[in-house]
């Protein structure tokens, strides 16, 4: 005998159909095993799906998966799943707070934008910009100031470029990011793909734009990331390279799939307690799943 589940397919990080980042979230998923949750998202052909459950000590438990493997905390999936809850009648009031792999995360809805609020950023290893660099395809000279492994949630490298110009030119060289997980201690599949960042928006409201080039098994770039939003963020507070304590970030126009995030800041640069990440969704599907 079978089992369904309901899905719903939501755009995150955007206000229309087809923009930002979709994912599938599957209501009652989080009881399927790792396999058949990872063959779920390659039938997608999505970056990452959510698989929802009871929780103990949260309002409910979200698990997060890639084509490849299962991974602690994700940030547009995290937007998706609310946005879905909120649409199914599922959530209590405004607010609801989420069990993950990387601790309690609690997302609000005004205004029809749900606002993350990721854990207090860890920042980890420099490596060495050579290093970084050929992992993208670039040059050292391309990077502005040294990477540094952030995390709020998830550890991407962070990694500021000087324009646009280099932004264009990343490239993933899958071997030299092998080499680059070994030097900073992880494997490549704990550690996610070098997150690359320009100080300047694609469009006038943006303050930044980014791009994350995924290897395969995943589609080749990520429309937006949210949970490399937050750890950049952090990152650019600390090196004192974002004066405002709440920015636009923007990602995925080069893609057509155009994508802004509000984050903020909670506490002092030398002191964050949390970053804040805020964006719309768009729920473009809703089925079921026979398994």
């Amino acid at each position: 005998m079978g089992h369904s589940f309901p899905v719903d397919w939501v755009d995150a990080f955007t206000d229309r159909p087809f923009g930002g980042n979709g994912c599938a979230v599957v209501h009652g998923g989080a009881v399927l095993d790792a396999e058949t949750a990872m063959r779920f998202v390659r039938e997608t052909s999505l970056v990452e799906c959510t698989f929802t459950g009871p929780s103990d000590v949260g309002d409910l438990r979200v698990r997060y998966f890639l084509a490849s493997r299962e991974i602690p905390f994700a940030g547009h999936p995290t937007i998706a799943t609310v946005a879905a809850l909120a649409a199914r009648g599922l959530i209590a009031g405004d607010s609801v707070v989420l069990e993950t792999g990387a601790g309690l995360v609690p997302v609000t809805i005004k205004d029809g934008l749900y606002q993350m609020t990721q854990v207090a950023p860890t920042f980890g290893a420099r490596p060495p910009v050579e290093l970084v660099a050929r992992a993208v395809g670039l040059e050292a000279d391309d990077i502005l100031c040294a990477p540094q492994l952030v995390s709020t949630g998830l550890p991407f490298v962070i990694t500021v470029l000087r324009s646009k110009e280099a932004l264009r030119r990343a490239r993933v060289n899958p071997e030299d990011l092998a080499r680059l997980c070994r030097a900073l201690g992880h494997d490549d599949t704990d550690l996610m793909e070098p997150f690359l960042v320009t100080l300047e928006g694609e469009t006038d409201a943006g303050d930044t734009f980014c791009r994350l080039l995924l290897a395969p098994p995943s589609p080749a770039e990520d429309p937006f990331t949210g949970s490399a939003t937050g750890a950049m963020a952090a990152y650019l507070w600390a090196q004192g390279l974002m004066e405002k304590d709440s920015f636009c970030a923007e990602q995925g126009h080069w893609m057509g799939r155009p994508g802004q995030a509000q984050v903020t800041r909670i506490g002092p640069a030398e002191a964050m307690t949390g970053i804040c990440v805020a964006g719309r969704a768009w729920r473009l599907m809703s089925g079921e799943l026979h398994l």
